[in-house]
Parts: C-alpha cells; sequence; structure tokens
C-alpha cells in the first residue's frame, strides 16, 4: 500500500496481456545445498522451507515476467507456505504456479510443488506487485 501523499502515474497497464491464467513450472533437483542442514533452518538433511520459498518465488517470476512490458518487472509482497512433507537429497521437486487473481499491478498465485511420485511437497499462495525496475531501484537508493 502506498503512503499518503505518494501518487503513482502509469500510462496503461504494465501487464502487456491479462495476466489471469498464466502458468508456469520448473523442475528442482534437491542437492546437499538445499537443505535445511545447510541454510541453517533445520537439523534434518531434507528439503529446507527456505529454499522451497524461493523455488515458489521463481517460478512466480518466471510466469509473469514474459508478460511485463520492456522496464517492468515484479516483486513479492506476501507468501503463505505450507511445507507438507520432506523431499530427501537427489528428489526432484516440480513447482507450478498460476495465476488466480490480477488487478493491474498486484497479482496473486497459487503454487503446489510436487515429488516425482506425486506426492504434495507443498502449497503456497504469492502474492507480486508489478513496478518500473528504475523507479524502484531510484527509491532504495540504486543509481545506475
Amino acid at each position: 500500500m502506498l503512503g499518503a501523499g505518494v501518487t503513482v502515474a502509469v500510462v496503461g497497464s504494465p501487464v502487456r496481456t491479462s495476466a489471469l491464467g498464466l502458468r508456469a513450472h520448473q523442475v528442482f533437483e534437491v542437492l546437499e545445498v538445499d537443505t535445511a542442514v545447510a541454510v541453517g533452518s533445520g537439523s534434518v538433511a531434507v528439503l529446507a522451507t527456505p529454499r522451497l520459498l524461493g523455488w515458489c518465488e521463481a517460478v512466480t517470476l518466471a510466469a509473469l515476467e514474459p508478460a511485463l512490458r520492456p522496464g517492468w518487472t515484479s516483486v513479492g509482497v506476501r507468501v503463505e507456505l505450507d511445507h507438507l512433507a520432506p523431499s530427501a537429497v537427489g528428489a526432484r521437486v516440480t513447482v507450478e504456479a498460476v495465476v488466480t487473481a490480477a488487478d493491474d499491478r498486484r497479482v496473486e498465485f497459487d503454487l503446489t510443488a510436487t515429488d516425482s511420485g506425486g506426492t504434495v511437497v507443498g502449497r503456497s499462495r504469492i502474492t507480486r506487485v508489478v513496478v518500473e525496475v528504475e523507479r524502484f531501484m531510484n527509491r532504495v537508493g540504486f543509481h545506475s
């Protein structure tokens, strides 16, 4: 949500087409570096929840990025994640995302992560907001 007195002038939508229904999927292999032990989020050598979250975010980005106008990207602003089953090193996890709601710059995704045996490893809902890259980076003090 924008603060009081902040206005954003957008000429046309930053999204080239309706985002509703856009989807993407990626297959990831659980490596030692992806485990809870390696990332410091637990004491067992299975897929770490933070890594699963990172994979989910990557897939939402992949689903939306091709539909954005040049100079625009999206940033994650809200996440719900249920990590439902462990995945051992060597397991392959497919993360699928679909856009379930889109309101100009705000885009919501539902995600499902499944292993090669069909077990649901996780479910997530992620909200991203479309931003103009240059304006966004200037707000955080980055000047190219």
